[in-house]
């Protein structure tokens, strides 16, 4: 039985309908009943889709959107019950709940219950976070956090005498956006209510132990607030601190206390909850829950695996965002203590095992900080310890996130900082998250002039090149960005099968590297883009079309000696995952036209938001080996 053809086996056509009006802030037996059954009925369907998720290892996020059933159930009641009075949206600042917005949009109807069998699958149309105009019934795009309030803000002037919600979480409201929104909305006294999930849980741990001090309530009420604080499990004290929001004018928070995953055995109050339930859970779940079909039809998900066979790389693969931290650990082991103390910090913004800091962490204690949910101000606090010359501030995150920081980074060139920044998430590989996690606009981080403080971009291919590269890079005065990809990459072969970058290899910045020679032309590529671009030099070559390849490693430096090499062949073509309009392919056709080289030109990069799915974001954007190939015989003819 395929996700195309089955029936869902939770029966959603149960949902009751209810409706209720915030003038009476008490539950009647019946309508409390209803509500419960609602929500044990919601939270049973999203344990399960998200883990169809798991099952097909694309991931899924199952926490957040079980935890906010509740408030959600409420919502959708006082919607039904009278719409004129508010703007019936389910706004999140959190967009891996989007769980909860794909099973909004099946009850109402916008969406088929059977489309949920396909939770982040490519070319589903339901990506990890939502996205607006691409899923039916989504009504807003969200997923980078701290964002959603300050938009709701403008909702809320937009339709005046209407009650704006906001869904929010104990992690967005770390972020310094959040404290923006908060003062601009009571300042004009804007009628938006926040709904804030306070579980002390995030990716890396716990707010209250990797920041104590910090408060979702007092930090709230600073800004003048009115918060309502209670256990959002208790559902008749829930619905009167919502009824009292909305009865109350101006904004108003309701902070609802509550452990992550309720009830969920093996997950409840762990941040493991945070990300896509195991399967093993959710059958245990499931099956206690007499959710049999739902079980089997779990047991029955094959894993889908990408078949191609790359030529010019190797079958074994690596992590290349892990060995960043890996190789950090190795240069810090040579120092001594109070020389890693004195002179490197390393700070994390709750994404260490995204990033390979937790490598860092385990190792090296005493230089490593976790500094929340809040990009900006960690990267400038690194940016400051790296002021003075010999000191070291070290900064991680996803690459979609460089575009938060620009004018921090800014700061930091004018300060003549040492910074070392690692984006990891770079381009598209892997990202079931989707466009708004998709890493693209990477150049961004190169945004000073010609006579200022040195920046350089480095993404290595594989595994033995990024760990040469920190060796490389680590003690170099300015600012460096090093980026990694999601996803796991195999190791670039030389001619003769050998790993190229192996061995007594040594990465020299601003060199780019031949790969392939070629008389035919050349394409030019880095990253995870590289193995790609050499299968399709492979299979070209073997088609009689003689094309050759570079690395180009260091993004933002012209390296004479090659650009003269490949200026003087017949075509050069630019292959890469960043965004078409502001890559390295935006920029290249320059440096050879400023020398007079004259080469057919093209560069191929993401140019469409994204499919959904992991390895098939490269085929939806034709920069995968067939579209490089075809591309190549199009400037060839």
């Amino acid at each position: 039985m395929t996700a195309t053809t089955a029936t869902f086996p939770i029966d959603l056509g149960t949902y009751k309908p209810l409706r209720l009006d915030a003038a009476t802030p008490t539950l009647s037996d019946g309508q409390k009943a209803d509500l419960q059954f609602n929500i044990q009925l919601c939270r049973d369907a999203i344990v399960f889709f998200t883990a169809t998720g798991a099952a097909r290892g694309v991931g899924g996020h199952t926490g957040g959107p079980f935890d906010t059933v509740p408030e959600v159930m409420i919502l959708d009641a006082l919607f039904r019950g009278s719409a004129d009075q508010y703007v019936p949206i389910f706004f999140d600042e959190a967009g891996h709940r989007v769980g909860t917005q794909y099973l909004m949009a099946a009850l109402e109807g916008s969406l088929p219950v059977e489309q949920l069998l396909k939770y982040r699958a490519a070319h589903s149309t339901l990506p990890g976070h939502p996205e607006l105009g691409l899923t039916p019934g989504v009504k807003f795009s969200s997923g980078r956090l701290g964002h959603m309030w300050p938009y709701v803000n403008g909702v809320a002037f937009a339709n005046p005498g209407k009650t704006v919600f906001c869904l929010g979480s104990d992690g967005s409201q770390q972020e310094g956006n959040d404290a923006e929104a908060a003062r601009l909305a009571v300042a004009q006294h804007l009628n938006v209510k926040l709904l804030i999930d306070d579980n002390d849980v995030t990716i890396a741990g716990n707010p209250s132990k990797y920041m104590p001090g910090f408060s979702v309530t007092r930090t709230l009420e600073g800004h003048g607030l009115k918060v309502l604080e209670g256990n959002g499990e208790d559902i008749d004290g829930l619905y009167a601190r919502i009824c009292e929001a909305v009865n109350t004018p101006g904004p108003i928070a309701v902070v609802n206390k509550r452990p992550m995953c309720p009830g969920i055995e093996g997950l409840e109050g762990s941040n493991h909850g945070h990300d896509v339930i195991s399967v093993d859970l959710a059958l245990q779940y499931l099956s206690a829950r007499g959710h049999d079909a739902a079980v089997e039809y779990l047991k029955g998900i094959e894993k889908p695996k990408n078949t191609y066979t790359f030529l010019g790389s190797s079958d074994t693969v690596g992590s290349n965002r892990n060995v960043f931290g890996q190789a950090v650990v190795e240069i810090l082991g040579g120092m001594s203590e109070g020389d890693r103390k004195n002179n490197v910090l390393v700070i994390d913004s709750d994404l260490e095992g995204s990033c390979g800091l937790q490598h860092i962490r385990k190792a090296h204690p005493e230089v490593f900080v976790s500094g929340g949910i809040q990009e900006r101000s960690n990267l400038s606090a690194a940016a400051g310890f790296g002021m003075e010359k010999g000191k070291q501030g070290i900064f991680a995150t996803f690459s979609a996130f460089l575009e938060m920081c620009v004018s921090e980074i800014t700061m930091a060139r004018l300060n003549y900082s040492n910074l070392l920044c690692h984006f990891s998430h770079a381009g598209i590989d892997d990202m079931a998250d989707n466009t708004c996690h998709f890493g693209i606009n990477n150049m961004f981080a190169d945004n000073g002039l010609d006579d200022g403080y040195e920046t350089r971009l480095y993404f290595p291919a594989d595994a033995n090149q990024m760990k040469a590269c920190v060796t490389s890079v680590f003690g170099d005065p300015g600012l460096r960005f090093i980026f990694s990809t999601r996803s796991k990459v195999p190791m670039i072969l030389d001619g003769d099968g050998g790993e190229l970058f192996g061995g007594n290899y040594t990465f020299t910045p601003g060199k780019d590297e031949v790969v392939r020679e070629g008389t035919a032309g050349y394409i030019v590529s880095f990253g995870d883009a590289l193995y790609r671009s050499l299968d399709a030099v492979e299979r070209l070559k073997q088609e009689g079309i003689d094309v050759g390849l570079i690395n180009k490693a260091t993004l933002n430096v012209v390296d004479e000696e090659t650009l003269a090499k490949i200026g003087a062949s017949p075509f050069v073509i630019v292959v890469e995952a960043f965004n078409r309009r502001t890559g390295l392919g935006s920029r290249f056709g320059s440096w050879l036209l400023e020398r007079g080289y004259a080469p057919k030109y093209a560069y191929l990069g993401t140019h469409e938001e994204g499919c959904g799915g992991l390895w098939e974001q490269f085929p939806h954007q034709g920069i995968d080996p067939v579209g490089i190939m075809a591309k190549v015989k199009e400037l060839v003819g």
